[in-house]
């Protein structure tokens, strides 16, 4: 029987099947960090029990760590809390734990594929929704609950139902000022944000081939945007050369080993999906949001769609306090962040920085631009990166969530409008009552300069 991607990695880890129920399901690595996990260890110490393998968890702190003085002691006393909590809790059950401090700390879907930790064929959870992200190595990665963290923990297993498959075919090749970040705005915009429900996506067709891992890792990153369990990409040629060198990739005849394994992951020809979609990549222009979800975006250069009697449409406008049938373009902003788990890879702050050279940023918008992990930020130093940032007039911090989620000291001001890369513009999620425009961080950039929403193929 024919089997797509999706198929066969699901199939290969299942413990055992519930006649009407869901499968009993092996997870091969599992990312915790500061926020979701503290609850999950209480509920193993209520029960008095150990954590199965700690050999397969991987911690970080991320969510709540400053972006600023990491050397010096927490200020908040829940984020310290928790961070200190993630310490104890690895301390007793013998997990690895790249804290504050440590060279490999940053984001848990930053670090997992720089380390190498992620890997073809893979089921990966986290307690993050945007565990998603680790799709682009052929893995399948999904946000889990804190409930089931602590399964995980305790078992190394998890209660799953097999979602359904969801096939979109990509056309094209990325023009100039045009990024991931587009492509996958272009998607939401299409399907909805409901469109993914129940699904696993896979990304194929003549464009995958084209994107690098970190562009697929921002595609994939916001396939939960889409209502999706998981995305996927079929690991190739360019996921092999990603992973040869890393850290905790294997090596030697395990290298061998595996190149053979992986390349049998791939949707076999004549394998059926539950649903299809085509996009065509040559025709997309930069995308941005206009409402207070990722699925009411449009292009760059369009106008402001209509509510056309849609009282949540509307009311979203309203929040935004952005006009219908107006161009968003020319829009003022007051704020520009470029980070986040979608976007702070070497390759996107290499994007920012290209626009930024030479230039300044405007006059009353404040600019932060924050790496992914301590690696990112130490190869981006190494070149000038974060020079040609401060030079243009931007805030420069250590590796964190930081203005993703405002819960960690960075925050957009109360009815203050931002440019950001991150991944969600719900009502609030930058700080209480902020407004969020979701972009690329080519467009971040270029906005940054001119002070209001700007198409970045001008300065390219």
């Amino acid at each position: 029987m024919s089997k797509t991607l999706f198929d066969k990695v699901w199939d290969s880890h299942i413990v055992e099947s519930i006649e009407n129920g869901p499968d009993i399901f092996l997870i091969d690595k599992h990312f915790i960090h500061e926020v979701t996990s503290p609850q999950a260890f209480e509920e193993l110490k209520r029960k008095n029990l150990k954590v199965f393998d700690p050999s397969k968890i991987v911690a970080t702190v991320d969510h709540n760590v400053p972006t600023l003085n990491q050397h010096l002691p927490i200020k908040d006393e829940l984020s310290k809390n928790q961070v200190e909590k993630l310490k104890l809790n690895c301390l007793e059950h013998d997990i690895d734990l790249f804290g504050l401090g440590n060279p490999n700390q940053g984001i848990v879907h930053v670090i997992g594929p720089e380390l190498g930790i992620t890997q073809p064929g893979m089921t990966i959870v986290c307690g993050d929704s945007h565990t998603s992200t680790h799709g682009a190595f052929g893995a399948l990665a999904f946000g889990i609950g804190t409930t089931e963290v602590g399964h995980v923990l305790a078992s190394q297993c998890i209660l799953q139902r097999k979602p359904k498959t969801f096939a979109v075919n990509m056309s094209g090749a990325l023009k100039s000022g045009v990024s991931a970040k587009d492509i996958i705005l272009k998607i939401i915009q299409e399907v909805g944000v409901d469109g993914g429900v129940g699904h696993v996506i896979e990304y194929r067709g003549q464009t995958a081939g084209l994107l690098s891992l970190e562009e697929r890792m921002t595609i994939c990153n916001m396939s939960i945007e889409a209502g999706a369990r998981a995305g996927m990409f079929a690991p190739d040629d360019k996921t092999f050369d990603y992973l040869i060198d890393k850290p905790m990739s294997p090596k030697g005849l395990d290298w061998d080993e595996a190149i053979q394994r992986w390349s049998r992951l791939v949707t076999d020809e004549n394998a059926e999906f539950d649903k299809e979609v085509s996009i065509d990549v040559d025709r997309l222009s930069p995308m941005v949001t206009y409402g207070t979800n990722p699925g009411m975006a449009m292009q760059i250069d369009d106008v402001v769609p209509a509510s056309n009697g849609d009282l949540g449409h509307k009311q979203s406008l309203n929040y935004m306090q952005i006009e219908a049938d107006k161009p968003i373009i020319g829009k003022e902003i007051d704020v520009v962040f470029i980070g986040s788990c979608t976007n702070s890879r070497i390759s996107d702050l290499q994007d920012a920085a290209e626009i930024l050279k030479g230039r300044k940023v405007s006059n009353g918008v404040r600019a932060l631009v924050v790496p992914g992990s301590q690696a990112v930020k130490k190869e981006a130093e190494c070149l000038g990166l974060d020079k040609i940032f401060e030079s243009a007039g931007a805030e420069w911090r250590e590796s964190g969530c930081s203005m993703c989620l405002g819960m960690n000291g960075d925050t957009v001001g109360n009815g203050q409008l931002a440019v950001s890369t991150s991944n969600r513009n719900f009502e609030g999620r930058q700080g209480k009552g902020a407004r969020t425009i979701l972009a690329s961080p080519k467009t971040a950039a270029a906005s940054a300069i001119a002070g209001s929403v700007d198409d970045p193929r001008k300065y390219s």
